[in-house]
Parts: structure tokens; sequence; C-alpha cells
């Protein structure tokens, strides 16, 4: 299932529903109208409410297959995609330094982590599919792209166990680790948080597989583009540390809650491990791509200034 949030320009009215082909999507809490069935009012509500809930889409499918539900189906191109989850019920959480590939591209002074190295992006830097990142030369000159495999918590918990970790598992989406390298090179103590949660700097989308259909979320292929030129590729078989050791080891510390969002590295490939260094400016259009999800589309533009 591919389940995707998204707002009618024309009406302003915000709803979820889940991809069918084509370019169409069905609106489920349209879908839950008409079949007489109350709908979440989104996508992380209908996470929250569990698997009591999560048969919905299911139903609707098998509505629309004999022949209703018509009123339902929307075009793509009728609405603007949103982030899968909008806002997060908290902070993302974000490893750094996890594809060996990207530790090396950092330079010497750089050690290959014994355990994962975790920061976070704050919920308000979450933009979805075609939202622009604004290049704001008074807040950093040297804009960096990193393609991510996110994923969000279906299940909660703490003290998860290792061989149980992906069944905690709702999907998984793209993010595009946005980072303004030069906070973390000249503000003291590297600046992890402020230089990758200033607003924008989390595009994620277009959708959420569900965790059934990516049976080993270790073999997927991830690539980003900028104008069409590949800069990155690599294969999160590569993380050094997995999805299902990531949410045993941070749950050890967090409780995690459905709804959750955690993103898992980036491989080389980064605009600061470019030789020469090369940064995103305004004009640039930025693919992230993973095998199975889709593409996450993001320009970059100019700020307003007042």
């Amino acid at each position: 299932m591919r389940y995707v949030s998204f707002v009618q320009p024309a009406t302003q009215r915000a709803s979820w529903g889940v991809q069918i082909d084509d370019g169409r999507m069905l609106d489920l809490q349209a879908a839950g109208a008409s079949l007489g069935r109350k709908a979440a009012p989104s996508l992380l509500e209908h996470i929250r409410e569990g698997l009591s809930s999560w048969d919905l889409a299911q139903i609707s499918l098998e509505a629309l297959r004999k022949g209703m539900l018509e009123e339902a189906v929307l075009d793509e191109k009728s609405v603007s995609l949103l982030a899968p989850i909008p806002r997060p019920p908290k902070n993302v959480f974000a490893l750094g330094l996890n594809y060996s590939d990207h530790v090396a591209e950092l330079g010497s002074g750089v050690a290959l982590p014994d355990a994962p190295v975790y920061f976070s992006k704050a919920s308000t830097a979450v933009i979805g599919p075609n939202a622009a990142v604004v290049a704001d030369p008074r807040l950093s000159k040297r804009l960096d792209w990193e393609v991510e495999l996110g994923l969000v918590i279906g299940a909660g918990g703490r003290w998860i166990g290792r061989d149980r970790a992906l069944d905690h598992v709702f999907g998984y989406t793209i993010v595009n680790d946005i980072s303004a390298r030069d906070l973390h090179e000249h503000r003291p103590g590297g600046q992890w948080f402020l230089a990758k949660s200033m607003d924008g700097f989390c595009p994620m989308g277009p959708a959420v597989v569900s965790s059934e259909e990516i049976s080993d979320p270790q073999d997927l292929t991830l690539v980003l583009r900028v104008n069409g030129v590949e800069k990155q590729r690599s294969n999160t078989k590569y993380m050094i540390f997995g999805v299902g050791e990531i949410i045993a080891d941070l749950s050890r510390y967090v409780t995690l809650e459905p709804g959750d969002v955690i993103t898992t590295g980036t491989p080389s490939g980064t605009g600061v491990g470019r030789v020469p260094p090369e940064f995103l400016r305004p004009g640039d259009v930025m693919e992230a791509e993973i095998e199975t999800i889709g593409v996450l589309r993001t320009p970059v533009t100019e700020p307003t200034f007042a």
C-alpha cells in the first residue's frame, strides 16, 4: 500500500489516501464517508488508531474494484501532495555517519562510529514533494543534499527486541536531509540540530510504502540528482547500522510512538564531500529516489525579503 497526504487547492481541504495507478489515488476520508465508516482525519491518526483501523484501505480498494467509490478517486494532478506525515509527533529522529563511504568522504578527522550517532530535525522543518527549500545567504552559503531512507513507526514501545523491530514499522519513505555545512563548521560544538533544522530542511515523501511491500529494507537502491546530474548512488545494504538495529538501540533510551519518523543516514556523494565541494543554489532542483518508494522532487529558491 502506498499512503499519501494531500491538500486540494480549490477547497484547501486536507486529506489522505492511497495511490492506485495511472496517477490516480483514492481519498480514504471520502471513501469512508461513502461506505458509512468513519475514517481517521489524517494518516498520522490512522497509524495511531492501530490495527483495528488499518483495514479501511483494503475495504475501500475492494469496493472500488466492484465499481463503487469512483467519486472518491482523484487525479494526482488535481491535488498538492504533502509530506505523508506533515507534522511528526516529535522531532524527526536522524542518524549521522551511518554509511562508511560517507564517513570516509568527510575526511580523516571523522572516525567510523561503534554505536549509532543520533541527532534530530525539528518537525517544523518537514515539507512535502515539490515544496521549495529556501537558500537564504544570511543564514548559510553551503547548503547540501542527503538522500536517506526514512521509516515511520507503526507500533511504539521501549526496549524493542532486534528480532521483532521490523514488526514496529508502519512503512518507509524518502527523506532529503538538507544540511547547512557552514553551521557545522563555524558555530561552536558543530551545531548538528541547527544546521539541519531550519524551515524546509526535511523534505519527505512522496508516499509511505507499507512495510508489507518492502520485505527487506536493507536492499534498496538510493539515488540523488541535482539538475538531472547524479550525485549519490548506493544501497541500504551498506548502512553501518540497519533499520532493525536502529529501532532496537534507540528504543532502549526513548519511547517510540506511532507516527514517529526515523531517517537512517546518507551515503557518499554529498556536496561537502565532492572535490571541489558543491553546494545548492537558487534554481537548482533535487530529485531523491529510492527503489520501490519513488522520487521526491525539491526545488531550491531565493528568500523573499520584506
